[in-house]
C-alpha cells in the first residue's frame, strides 16, 4: 500500500494560498508581541514622572513583563502540545488583549506592574505562532519563509515606534497602552479561518482530520496530495548519534497506537515532555538552546533599551544630574525609529545566510558581528556614531534571533515541539528580565563601560555555543 507523510504532502503542494493565510495570521501574532515589547522602551520614563518612582523601580517594570513571559512561554507551549495549536493561539491572544486594555486604566504603579506582568504571560505564547506556521511550510524553503515571517516582527517594532512618536507628545502613555493592544483584538474575528496543524493532528492519531486539512490545503493551492494513505513517520535521522527509531503510525490508528504517545499519556504531560527534552538524545541540544536563547534575548532587548537609555545616560553623567523626562526630546523617537528599521537589513542578511551557510554558521557569524558593532560603545561616542553602531548591532541581533527561532522548532519532534520551543523561549525571557537591570541600572549610575562589556561577553559565549549545536537542520524534514 502506498503511503506518504506530511512532509511529502507539503513538498508536493508547495507554498500557496493556504500557507499564505497561516503566514498572515501568525505574523499578526508577532506584530502584537513586538509592539508590546517595544512599548517598554517608551513607557518607563513617563510612568516614573507620573508616580515619582525611582530608576530601579522603572527598570523593574520591564523585568516583571519578562517574568510573565517566562511563565507564559512554558504554559502556552504545554497547552498547544496537549490541546492543539489553535487552542494555544486563541486563549493567549484573548488574554493578552484583555490585560493590555486593563493596564491602560491602572490607578497606581503597583497595579500597572501587576497587569503588565499578566500581559507578559499572554505575550509569552507568541512562540506558538512560530511552531504553528513552520508546521505548514515545505522543508526545502523553510528558512526563507521564516525570514519573511520575521518581517512581521520588524513591522511591529516600526509601528510601535511610530505610534509612540505620534501618541506620546499629543496624548499620554495610557492611550499608547490601549492602542498597542488593538492588534490582538483584530485577530479574534478571523480565528475561525485558521486550520489546525496537520502534524499535530497526526501526533494525536487523528489521521482522518489531518488528511482533511491537507486536502483543503491542496485544493486551495490548486494541487493534489501524493497517492496513498497518510502516515506519521516518527523515524528521525539526525546528527545526534544513533537515535532509536520510533514506531510508524499507519491508518487505521484506532487499532495501532504509537509507543511514544502511550509513554507520554502514562504520566503527567508536562513531566513527560521535560523528560523527553532532557533525554540522552536531546540533552545537548536542549541545554545549548536554553543558553543561546537566554543570551540572544539578553542582547536583543538590551540593544532596544540601549537605544533609549544611552544618550540620556551620557547627558546625565556629563552634567552630574539624574536625567528625567523633561531632558528628553524627540530624538529618542527618531533614534528608536531608525534602529527599528535596522531589522530589515538584518532579515535580508539572515535570508541570504540561512539556506546557504546553514543555521549554525548563520547564528554564530551574526553574533560575532553584533559584538563588533557594540565594541566601540564601551567608550562614549557622539550621537550620530552611537545611532549607526546600534543600527548595525540591532540588524545582526535580529538576524541571529530569527535563525534561532527557526532552528529550535526544527530540532524537536512534533509531539514536544511547542513545549520544547516554549521552555527555550522562557529561558530567553530570563535574559529579558535581567537586561533592564543592566541596561538601565548600570547606565543610570554612569557605568557604561561595564554595561557594554557584559553584553559583549554574553554574545561571544552564545556564538561559541552555536558552534557546538549537534544538529544542522538545513533542508531536514520536521517529522
Amino acid at each position: 500500500m502506498e503511503t506518504y507523510t506530511t512532509d511529502d504532502a507539503l513538498t508536493k503542494m508547495g507554498f500557496g494560498r493556504s500557507q499564505a493565510l497561516v503566514l498572515v495570521y501568525a505574523g499578526m501574532g508577532w506584530v502584537a508581541e513586538a509592539m508590546e515589547l517595544m512599548l517598554l522602551s517608551f513607557l518607563g520614563p513617563f510612568v516614573r514622572e507620573q508616580w515619582n518612582i525611582s530608576p530601579q523601580n522603572e527598570s523593574m517594570l520591564s523585568s516583571f513583563v519578562f517574568a510573565g513571559m517566562l511563565i507564559g512561554a512554558c504554559a502556552w507551549g504545554f497547552v498547544s502540545d496537549k490541546y492543539g495549536r489553535r487552542t494555544g493561539l486563541l486563549f493567549s491572544t484573548m488574554f493578552t488583549s484583555g490585560m493590555g486594555f486593563l493596564s491602560a486604566l491602572s490607578p497606581n504603579y503597583l497595579c500597572l506592574v501587576a497587569l503588565r506582568f499578566l500581559v507578559g504571560v499572554g505575550v509569552g505564547g507568541s512562540h506558538v505562532f512560530i511552531s504553528w506556521f513552520l508546521e505548514f511550510v515545505p522543508a526545502q524553503n523553510r528558512g526563507t519563509w521564516m525570514v519573511i515571517f520575521s518581517l512581521f516582527w520588524t513591522l511591529g517594532t516600526i509601528l510601535e515606534a511610530s505610534l509612540a512618536w505620534v501618541v506620546l507628545p499629543a496624548l499620554n502613555w495610557r492611550w499608547l497602552l490601549a492602542l498597542t493592544a488593538l492588534p490582538c483584538v483584530l485577530m479574534l474575528p478571523f480565528f475561525g479561518l485558521t486550520p489546525e496543524s496537520p502534524r499535530y493532528l497526526c501526533v494525536q492519531n487523528r489521521m482522518a482530520d489531518a488528511t482533511a486539512v491537507l486536502e483543503r490545503m491542496a485544493s486551495a493551492n490548486q494541487s493534489d496530495l501524493p497517492p496513498g494513505v497518510l502516515i506519521y513517520n516518527r523515524e528521525t535521522k539526525t546528527d545526534h548519534g544513533n537515535l532509536a527509531s520510533e514506531s510508524e503510525c499507519l491508518l487505521p490508528v484506532r487499532q495501532k497506537e504509537c509507543k511514544v504517545d502511550d509513554a507520554v499519556s502514562s504520566e503527567s504531560g508536562s513531566l513527560a515532555a521535560l523528560r523527553t527534552l532532557l533525554s540522552r538524545d536531546l540533552l545537548k541540544s536542549t541545554l545549548l538552546l536554553w543558553f543561546v536563547f537566554y543570551a540572544n534575548s539578553f542582547a536583543y532587548y538590551g540593544i532596544v533599551l540601549l537605544t533609549s537609555q544611552l544618550s540620556d545616560a551620557n547627558r546625565s553623567c556629563a552634567s552630574g544630574v539624574i536625567f528625567g523626562l523633561h531632558q528628553k526630546d524627540t530624538n529618542i523617537y527618531k533614534d528608536t525609529f531608525i534602529t527599528s528599521l535596522a531589522e530589515i537589513p538584518g532579515l535580508i542578511l539572515s535570508a541570504v545566510l540561512v539556506d546557504w551557510f546553514g543555521r549554525k554558521a548563520s547564528m554564530w557569524s551574526m553574533m560575532f558581528a553584533c559584538c563588533a558593532f557594540l565594541g566601540p560603545l564601551v567608550f562614549h561616542q557622539n550621537e550620530l556614531l552611537t545611532t549607526i553602531l546600534l543600527f548595525g548591532a540591532r540588524a545582526c541581533a535580529m538576524g541571529s534571533f530569527t535563525v534561532l527561532c527557526l532552528y529550535a522548532p526544527e530540532v524537536y519532534p512534533t509531539y514536544v515541539r511547542s513545549t520544547g520551543s516554549g521552555i527555550a523561549t522562557a529561558i530567553g525571557r530570563v535574559g529579558g528580565v535581567v537586561c533592564p537591570l543592566v541596561a538601565v541600572a548600570l547606565l543610570g549610575s554612569c557605568h557604561q563601560m561595564e554595561a557594554l562589556v557584559v553584553f559583549e561577553v554574553v554574545l561571544c559565549l552564545a556564538a561559541v555555543a552555536c558552534m557546538f549545536f549537534p544538529v544542522e537542520t538545513k533542508g531536514r524534514g520536521m517529522d
